[in-house]
C-alpha cells in the first residue's frame, strides 16, 4: 500500500463515508459503566413516575405550609394590634356606671346660692359615698388594690415618707396616711404618701415639745 492510499483511508468517517456512531456504553459519573437498554428504561418508567409524584406532592405541602405560617403571622400581628387598643375596654366599661352615678349625683345637686335642705344634703353626700364605693370596686375586679398602710410597718416598696411625726405607734411605723396607693398584681401604680411615727409623743408632765418634722425630713426607711 502507498503512501497516499494510507492517507486516504485515514481521511475516511467509518465505512461508507459515514460517521459510526459511539457505542460505549452509558456512564454514570464517577460511576461503572452503565447501558439502560429500552426494556430497563420500560421497568424503571413507573419508579419515575412515582419520584415525580412524590416530588410534586411535597412541593404542594411547602406551598401549604408556608401559606399557612404567613396567614398565622398576619393573625399574630392583627391580634396583638386588636389587643394593646381594646386592653382596657372591659375597665373602661366599668368605669362608665360610675360616670353615670357622678352624673346623676351632680343632677340632683342644688344650685350654688340655693339654700339646702339636711336631707337633701344627706343624699347628696350618701350618693357620693355609693359612688366611690362602686369605683374602688371596679378597680378592684381589674386586680387594682388599694394601699391604705395605716399603722402597719414603713415600707419603701410601696410607701412614700412625706415626714415624721411623734404618735402613739411604734416607732418606723405608719402614724397618718396623707395620700393612699395603689397596685395592680406586683407592680406598684402610685406610692401611698404617709407619715412615719418617730416613737410614742413627750408626756405632758415633762413640759417638753418635739420639734415639728416638716415635708422632707430624714426618714429612716431601714425600720
Amino acid at each position: 500500500m502507498s503512501k497516499h492510499d494510507y492517507e486516504l483511508n485515514q481521511g475516511q468517517e467509518g465505512r461508507n463515508g459515514r460517521q459510526e456512531p459511539d457505542a460505549s456504553p452509558e456512564r454514570d459519573e464517577g460511576g461503572p459503566a452503565v447501558q439502560l437498554t429500552e426494556d430497563d428504561r420500560a421497568e424503571k418508567a413507573p419508579e419515575v413516575e412515582a419520584l415525580r409524584a412524590q416530588v410534586s406532592e411535597l412541593n404542594d405541602r411547602v406551598l401549604r405550609f408556608a401559606a399557612e405560617l404567613e396567614n398565622t403571622r398576619r393573625r399574630a400581628e392583627r391580634e396583638k394590634a386588636d389587643a394593646s387598643r381594646y386592653a382596657i375596654a372591659a375597665f373602661a366599661r366599668d368605669l362608665l356606671n360610675v360616670a353615670d352615678a357622678f352624673d346623676r349625683a351632680l343632677a340632683a345637686a342644688p344650685e350654688e346660692s340655693a339654700p339646702v335642705a339636711p336631707e337633701i344634703f344627706s343624699a347628696f353626700v350618701s350618693g357620693l359615698k355609693m359612688t366611690d364605693k362602686e369605683l374602688h370596686a371596679a378597680l378592684e375586679r381589674h386586680g387594682v388594690k388599694r394601699i391604705d398602710p395605716k399603722g402597719e410597718k414603713f415600707d419603701p416598696n410601696l410607701h412614700q415618707a412625706v415626714a415624721q411625726a411623734p404618735g402613739e405607734v411604734p416607732s418606723g411605723h405608719v402614724l397618718d396616711v396623707v395620700q393612699p396607693g395603689f397596685v395592680i398584681g406586683d407592680r406598684v401604680l402610685r406610692a401611698a404618701m404617709v407619715v412615719v411615727s418617730t416613737g410614742d409623743a413627750p408626756s405632758s408632765a415633762s413640759g417638753g415639745e418635739a420639734p415639728p418634722q416638716t415635708p422632707g425630713s430624714r426618714v429612716d426607711t431601714s425600720a
